[in-house]
């Protein structure tokens, strides 16, 4: 605002060196320029001819000429394109802060006569007994040795649905502790869990990940060290080899530095970046920073997680098949009642299926009972039914060869099958399924269209992965992965393809994307931890978005090119008019504003720019 008033105010006929302008102009660089002059006097120090160096000395040559609002303006167009890039430099922090967030500060431990106490989590040894209540974090890999429950252990290995786990099976650190009460033993060190190999994972990525270098920065190193020479040349060499008088060859010389400062280069790629920024927010595209914009252009693979991103991330009600009489809805509603008396995934999707039918009220349930491992049971009316897996139905004594079928088919469609029945016959197969969002095809297919290889990473079993893969139409498929083998995928995406993203919305996610050259994470579904470490959120989950990021980042890549071009090939024209002394001061000052001006109207169009 200060730069701006003064350049409005000598605009207007305020004298240049009013003391009015003045004040302006020297509150306008003390709020903006002091870390560039201090860097550039460093440069100075170090006889490094950076861009720091060079913009420092052209704010003082601008001054010293009487361009007092132009060394103010440029100066504070510098300072913004600084600040544009720093805002996504601690992101690795708080990644890492958000994962180890996920494992409990405390964990009941059982003492030696017997009872339990919470301890801190990081005291634990290998060999101790731990309890996880219902809801509860688990705070130690371990096994089992008591009890049985759920375990949504998404965030750890991406399954979509939880796992049934009883004695002799591993639980994971971070995952939760979804029905009934275990104890388990400690098998590793608190440093040597899964979530603490993740964690270890994101911190090499991150760190491994260079900085994408601005093209300016790596212009200077050869730009300002020759613009520096010549206007050297020019001061010192007349006055010293022909014996002229020193005012005007300085004069001269200051105002090449002044055509050669880059400022119309300085502002060409923050103002497209921001006008692309703001295109993609418009449309529900959060993007960290310049650099990701700039890089999606040179994505040719993606590696996209299934569940919460392919898919919904959560079971679904998908078939009730009835197996004699009883009819679709009676199955339903009666599977409906019986699952009204439990907090599993499984049978929430059964209730909501239930309510999303609009069968009306459930009817009654008395002796209900949970069977550990197999499902529940209660008693509707006069008659007991039972729900649950396939060896429930077999401790039944009804499973026949048409329960048979029916469970093969719909477990062969990547599907969680469970049964009803009485205590006399299976009544009706139902399955549940996590479904593929609707837009996942048509997102995927556009990738393949502009030329983009897919791939499919997930924790999940070979045969879901299978079946969401072929309905999304992937190009390759990977399943059973753990986050250290999705990290390694991406890894070697990146050297087979060259530059690759990753989509996901998981803890499972953040080692791929913090690996990848730009992460994207699922901003509704997303956890803390993959919206932290990833480089650009797609809010509201639609996939669709991903082609728009990386067609509206092509186009970006086309106009700041055209920037460049303009800005380099003004600064050539009018820098050899000052050189054979036909420039002056006004032509300096055109040179200058009008190639900012030029590059921030052609980096403004990308506001019309239409992401979808």
């Amino acid at each position: 605002m200060l730069a701006a008033a003064s350049e409005i105010a000598v605009w207007s006929g305020v004298p240049e060196h009013s003391p009015w302008v003045g004040a302006v102009v020297v509150a306008a660089i003390l709020a903006c320029g002091l870390p560039t002059l201090k860097k550039g006097w460093i440069a100075l120090r170090h006889l490094t001819l950076n861009i720091h160096f060079l913009m420092s000395l052209a704010v003082i040559g601008a001054m010293c000429i009487g361009q007092w609002p132009e060394a103010a303006m440029v100066i504070v167009l510098f300072a913004l394109s600084e600040k544009l890039e720093a805002a996504s430099l601690t992101r690795a922090r708080r990644a890492v802060e958000a994962l180890m967030r996920l494992a409990p500060d405390q964990a009941s431990v059982e003492q030696p006569d017997g009872n339990w106490l919470d301890v801190p989590s990081a005291s634990l040894s290998v060999g101790t007994r731990v309890r996880a209540r219902p809801g509860e974090r688990i705070a130690i890999d371990g096994v089992i040795e008591q009890g049985s429950s759920a375990l949504n252990q998404a965030s750890i290995t991406g399954e979509s649905v939880p796992v049934d786990k009883t004695v002799g099976d591993e639980v994971y650190a971070g995952s939760i502790n979804e029905s009934g009460l275990i104890v388990y033993r400690t098998r590793v060190a608190p440093g040597d869990t899964t979530l603490a190999r993740i964690v270890r994972i994101v911190e090499t990525a991150q760190q491994q990940r260079s900085p994408t270098q601005r093209f300016v920065d790596k212009f200077s190193r050869i730009y300002t060290p020759v613009v520096v020479l010549c206007a050297l040349l020019v001061a010192l060499m007349p006055p010293l080899a022909f014996g002229l008088a020193w005012s005007p060859w300085i004069y001269k010389a200051l105002v090449m530095l002044v055509i050669a400062c880059p400022c119309a280069l300085v502002i060409s790629t923050p103002v497209t970046v921001v006008s692309g920024l703001t295109a993609a927010a418009r449309a529900g595209i959060l993007i960290k920073g310049g650099a990701f914009l700039e890089t999606g252009r040179l994505i040719r693979a993606v590696a996209l997680d299934k569940t919460g991103t392919l898919t919904r991330g959560e079971p679904r009600l998908t078939d009730v098949v009835p197996l004699g009489e009883t009819s679709h809805d009676e199955a339903l509603t009666l599977a409906a009642a019986l699952d009204a008396q439990t907090t599993h995934p499984v049978a929430r999707a059964v209730v909501d299926g239930h309510t999303r039918a609009g069968l009306g009220a459930l009817p009654s349930v008395t002796e209900v009972e949970a069977l550990a491992g197999m499902g529940v049971k209660g008693r509707v009316g006069q008659t007991l039914y039972y729900l649950g897996n396939h060896r429930l139905i077999e401790s039944l004594g009804v499973c026949n060869a048409h329960v048979e079928a029916t469970l093969a088919r719909l477990e062969a469609q990547a599907r969680t099958a469970i049964v009803l029945a009485s205590e006399t016959q299976a009544i009706a197969v139902l399955a549940v399924a996590d479904t593929l969002r609707a837009e996942s095809r048509d997102a995927i297919a556009r990738l393949a269209g502009m030329g983009v290889h897919t791939v499919m990473l997930t924790g999940d079993n070979r045969a879901t992965a299978e079946v969401i893969g072929r309905q999304a139409g992937v190009s390759d498929v990977r399943a059973e992965m753990l986050p250290e083998d999705k990290w390694q995928a991406v890894s070697a995406l990146r050297e087979t393809y060259g530059y690759v993203g990753m989509v996901g919305d998981g803890i499972n996610d953040a080692p791929a994307l913090a690996a990848a050259d730009v992460g994207f994470a699922m901003g509704v579904a997303g956890t803390d931890s993959a919206l932290e470490t990833a480089d650009v959120t797609l809010m509201d989950d639609d996939l669709h978005k991903l082609p728009a990021f990386l067609a509206l980042s092509r186009r970006a890549a086309t106009v700041l090119k055209q920037n460049i071009a303009v800005a380099l090939a003004i600064k050539a024209v009018f820098f050899a008019l000052a050189v054979v002394g036909l420039a002056s001061l006004w032509m300096a000052v055109f040179a200058d504003v009008g190639a900012s001006l030029l590059v921030i109207a052609n980096g403004m169009r990308l506001l019309r720019t239409k992401v979808a």
